[in-house]
């Protein structure tokens, strides 16, 4: 396989993929298994968390494994998940050392934090994610990591301008199988890359309001800063345990990026694509078809029912979040299993035993990536620009979808052209909690 000038980006997380092409055997270097002996204190980086809900609480279950990352505060809306945090964090390390927090400007106050994980809702992410490099901390933060364009342009010219450090949870880009997928795409195997398969829930658009309830006291949730810049609606204790997914006002791209965040950054990688987007975006149906200017397409298949029989459009036993790339001479899908399948027959033999079956889910190798990049300062396998790129795109798809219609964008300013209408979806209004409701 002809080496690519980009190749130690490519792989660069990996030590995971090293001669996965040429059959030789993967090795996962012992620091990304926690195998290292125990660094000093003051050689540790530490941690402070925004936003501890399910996502959150699993992220960090794996960075507490980490020897050379110590987590010292929780920041949250909801007493319960402030808690629930402190409680895993100080049973890990056996103290009642972890500090907890309502509003987290308290922890970016902090001068003793250097890194931050962002796993709020996806209104927070850019915001959190901006004030928090602002602050001088370098950001983990959660997908959608931008609620509109507007908000992936700012979030990547602020770490670009400050020189933080930035790791979008796009954890795929760091597991086995995807890495494998887009390697044999990029190595010529398939012929020339043609088509791109990128799975993505039904697209949601709902603009209704649940019903009012009692709004509970500050202490208990702080209903004002958990609507953070999202436009003021009555309490309904739905929201605030995890019901405000598919709401416009607190939702991602009419849904489309809880899985295309993941599956279109896979493949925007798998061919290279990583600085730039499509240039046209056409809802046709269940799908919304994408087109780069080399004329390579990328389809963003509809899943009804993603986390159940996804057949025929892809091989429900690989997975959820599956991707396909299709080449001339061949295709390649996988999915969260772990598992690959590979046309034509003669390509399977190549797919070495080696592979670690690793889930889709499991952010331990992403962790680690972006943790030595703290160290090293070298950009991560999702920096801004690779999340910038790849999240516009999905934003782009979307309001496509919202509009009904095909839209032509521009890579270059990250408008659409002639269509006035489109550009004002680019972004939203947006409220001041920390001066609005007196915080």
């Amino acid at each position: 396989m002809k080496a690519k000038a980009t190749r130690r980006q490519f792989l660069g997380v990996t030590g995971v993929v090293g001669g996965v092409l040429s059959g030789v055997p993967m090795l996962i270097p012992a620091s990304a298994l926690g195998l290292t002996a125990e660094p000093a204190p003051s050689e540790r980086i530490t941690l402070g968390v925004i936003g501890i809900g399910p996502r959150a609480t699993y992220d960090l279950q794996a960075m507490l494994k980490l020897p050379d990352v110590r987590c010292l505060a929780i920041a949250d809306v909801q007493a319960s998940r402030r808690e629930a945090g402190k409680k895993l964090v100080d049973e890990f390390y056996g103290n009642q050392d972890c500090v907890t927090y309502r509003d987290f400007r308290e922890l970016l106050d902090r001068k003793d934090i250097d890194t931050v994980l962002v796993a709020t809702g996806d209104r927070w992410h850019a915001p959190a994610s901006i004030m928090a490099a602002e602050a001088g901390k370098d950001v983990y933060s959660e997908k959608p990591c931008g609620i509109t364009i507007a908000k992936c342009q700012e979030l990547a010219k602020t770490f670009s301008r400050t020189k933080r450090i930035f790791q979008a949870g796009t954890q795929r880009r760091s597991v086995p199988n995807f890495i494998y997928a887009v390697e044999l795409a990029r190595s010529g195997k398939l012929g020339k890359i043609h088509t791109l398969y990128a799975s993505v829930y039904e697209p949601q658009l709902d603009n209704s309001w649940l019903p009012r309830e009692q709004t509970p006291p500050r202490d208990v949730v702080d209903w004002n800063l958990w609507l953070g810049p999202a436009p003021w609606r009555p309490y309904n204790q739905k929201y605030v345990q995890g019901g405000w997914r598919g709401y416009f006002d607190f939702d991602s791209g009419a849904r489309l990026l809880d899985w295309g965040a993941h599956t279109v950054d896979l493949c925007q990688w798998a061919i290279g694509a990583d600085n730039t987007v499509p240039v046209e975006y056409e809802p046709m149906g269940d799908k919304i078809v994408c087109t780069y200017a080399s004329g390579v397409k990328l389809i963003l298949e509809f899943l009804k029912t993603p986390f159940g029989d996804r057949s025929p459009k892809f091989i429900t036993e690989l997975g959820t979040c599956p991707v396909r790339f299709v080449g001339e001479e061949g295709w390649v899908e996988t999915g969260d299993n772990g598992g690959i399948e590979v046309h034509p027959d003669t390509l399977k033999k190549e797919v070495p035993e080696a592979i670690t079956r690793v889930r889709g889910l499991d952010v331990s190798a992403h962790a680690r990536n972006f943790f030595d990049c703290v160290k090293s300062r070298a950009k991560t396998v999702t920096n801004e620009d690779v999340m910038r790129h790849s999240h516009v795109a999905c934003h782009a798809a979307a309001i496509a979808w919202i509009l009904d219609r095909k839209l032509r964008f521009d890579p270059k300013t990250e408008k659409f052209i002639g269509d006035e209408e489109a550009n004002l979806l680019c972004a939203r209004p947006e409220r001041n909690p920390f001066t609005e409701h007196g915080v």
